[in-house]
């Protein structure tokens, strides 16, 4: 079975940095897209990066470029997603998805949530 498991939230002071691991099991990682959400107390889930060997790298807060980046490593089947800069408002439990070949606002598959806190 298709199996995601996010993690690497934890509380960090407002200007600092987090980094998330999102690891795939289950699948061909290379055929699938992973992307991370998040949802903020209060808010709707959002969508943050996604990534995609067929479509690359694709955007869907304009809030968090320059602050976030998604990388993947195949050989140990992880999505990173590097936060830095951190603020109050990213504060929120992060989640990473996957779907079949290309980037989904509503991928098929998805993880347990891993809390980031940020403090003032």
């Amino acid at each position: 079975d298709v199996q995601l498991q996010a993690s690497g939230g934890g509380l960090v002071q407002a200007g600092g940095s987090l980094r998330l691991s999102c690891a795939a099991s289950g699948f061909i990682f290379d055929d699938y897209s992973i992307a991370w959400y998040r949802q903020a107390p209060g808010k709707e889930r959002e969508g943050i990066l996604c990534i995609s060997s067929r479509e690359g790298i694709t955007y869907y807060s304009d809030s968090v470029k320059g602050r976030f980046a998604i990388s993947s490593d195949s050989s140990k089947n992880t999505v990173y997603l590097q936060m830095n800069r951190l603020t109050t408002e990213d504060t929120a439990i992060y989640y990473c998805g996957a779907e079949h070949n290309y980037c989904s606002s509503h991928p098929g598959y998805w993880g347990q949530g891993t809390l980031v806190t940020v403090s003032s």
